[in-house]
């Protein structure tokens, strides 16, 4: 069995201050308590390790042996603790983050600056995919947090909502300001497929209203969903911020769905068994605070 810390430090406060008296009142115990303990280093070590005299206590020729060896242990506990105190300020792991390729362009670079400021011990690795995908990911561990479209919820994952976008009806050709869902089949179409999100949503209003789209081309990207529509091919139903990527020399035709409208949820998710550190509250508060920025 060996000394303890308490012991040691009592030890270093009496060697230090030479009375029991003043050591007790510096540590905040009685004097039996610091005796107790004193004599309980000396039996770990055995020997002894102070002398009295009239003014107080002197350290023995061992004491001052020992005393060298006492201020190297509490120093190094002392660096121990600061080294696990700055690992909370200054966490040295990996956060590992997934977003849909539409949201990695607009907010990759920015989100690995601020982390790299906050955390320069640390790193990221970021990961694209759509987000079914991204959930399953979550779920299977593979990633530590991720921002999803518009997935239905699920017991294995905390969502936190960001913002919603509106979707839209886009085309080379002129539109009205508004259109209402039911007149969709008037348009030939090129949506994504399933089990993009955007698809789920539309699916989700036309199926229960009995409304068969004109569909003539399945694309997931929206990088390759805008230049078919750019080329006259058919017009598209796109969240609004897709529209950024727009590539063509004149701006495109958008009209507002009416009927109802559509809103694409922006959600930031994690595992709910996954435990929450300085790294991840961090990441989480960035991401959202991007995705406000270019999505709210």
């Amino acid at each position: 069995m060996y000394p303890t810390v308490k012991q040691i430090e009592y030890f270093l406060t009496l060697s230090d201050v030479g009375s029991l008296s003043k050591a007790a009142a510096i540590l905040g115990v009685t004097q039996p308590a610091l005796s107790r303990q004193l004599g309980e280093l000396e039996k770990h070590l055995g020997v002894r390790l102070f002398d009295r005299n009239g003014r107080g206590v002197v350290l023995t020729h061992d004491g001052h042996a020992f005393l060298e060896h006492a201020q190297k242990i509490m120093a190094h506990m002392q660096s121990a603790v600061a080294d696990m105190q700055a690992r909370q300020e200054m966490p040295r792991g990996r956060i590992r983050v997934g977003l849909p390729p539409r949201v990695a362009i607009e907010i990759s670079t920015e989100l690995v600056l601020q982390f790299r400021e906050k955390y320069p011990a640390a790193s990221i690795s970021i990961s694209e995919a759509l987000s079914l995908p991204l959930r399953e990911w979550l779920v299977a561990g593979r990633i530590d947090l991720a921002v999803l479209f518009g997935l239905p919820p699920t017991p294995q994952l905390f969502y936190k909502d960001i913002t919603a976008e509106e979707l839209v009806l886009v085309s080379s050709n002129r539109l009205p300001y508004e259109i209402p869902f039911e007149k969709l089949p008037e348009f030939p179409l090129v949506l994504p497929s399933f089990p993009h999100s955007v698809r789920h949503l539309i699916e989700g209003i036309s199926k229960p209203r009995d409304i068969t789209l004109n569909i003539v081309a399945e694309v997931d990207s929206m990088q390759s969903i805008l230049p078919l529509v750019q080329h006259g091919v058919a017009s598209a139903i796109v969240p609004s911020g897709a529209l950024k990527q727009w590539r063509g020399r004149t701006p495109p035709q958008v009209a507002s769905i009416i009927e109802p409208s559509i809103k694409n949820r922006l959600v930031v998710a994690m595992a709910v068994a996954r435990p929450s550190t300085p790294l991840t509250r961090f990441t989480q508060s960035v991401l959202e605070k991007l995705v406000r920025k270019n999505y709210g």
